[in-house]
């Protein structure tokens, strides 16, 4: 293969998220700038140079209540649009952390629930990337059974989220009419063509 990438320059230095920018070779042979935003501390840590894709975040999935007819969603403010939008609960995979471990976690952290996983093929929990035009981010998925009662109490100060358990008429008015994020989108419209408490059929 031909390579694309000359130098890659790294242009902050945040304990997130850093931007780095890359000098390139078009396939026409002409120069060019690409910048792309990274959770990786430094550029040897990025996927392009390690060429592994271990997950940054995580994603759950899970299903609630007696006949496993709701779904857990956050409704969560974010900075980029200045309003709240409706996400599936997730977070980063800290370090030494299996991705399963982070789900539980996070689960509980955002909304006081207690996650059971689920066992699946990893073609359904694999990291995949989120917005690869932009980031080399990728996130694996948990499914899983949620139980308890919610509540906010584990919740960080900086964070401002609401807890959602909702039915598949919820779920409807929420893709009709509120700002989703799109990994939760695709599951939500799944959710609703699914008969109760068989959700999570495609799994087996």
């Amino acid at each position: 293969m031909t390579k694309r990438i000359k130098n890659i320059h790294k242009m902050t230095d945040n304990k997130f998220l850093n931007l780095y920018t890359m000098d390139t070779i078009h396939p026409d042979g002409s120069n060019g700038i690409y910048q792309v935003a990274s959770r990786a501390k430094c550029k040897e840590e990025l996927k392009l140079m390690t060429r592994k894709n271990e997950p940054d975040g995580v994603i759950i999935y899970s299903l609630y209540g007696e006949k496993k007819d709701k779904v857990v969603l956050i409704r969560q403010y974010r900075y980029p649009i200045d309003d709240y939008i409706y996400e599936f609960p997730a977070g980063l995979v800290e370090k030494g952390e299996d991705f399963l471990t982070s789900g539980i976690r996070e689960m509980k952290e955002e909304t006081g629930l207690t996650l059971e996983p689920l066992s699946v093929d990893s073609c359904f929990s694999k990291p995949f990337f989120t917005t690869i035009g932009m980031t080399d981010e990728s996130c694996a998925t948990v499914y899983g059974y949620a139980s308890g009662t919610p509540c906010r109490d584990y919740q960080e100060g900086s964070e401002d989220i609401e807890i959602v358990l909702a039915d598949k008429e919820e779920v409807k008015r929420i893709l009709k009419e509120e700002n989703v994020a799109i990994m939760c989108a695709y599951m939500l419209m799944h959710f609703l063509q699914a008969e109760d408490g068989h959700a999570f059929d495609f799994l087996e």
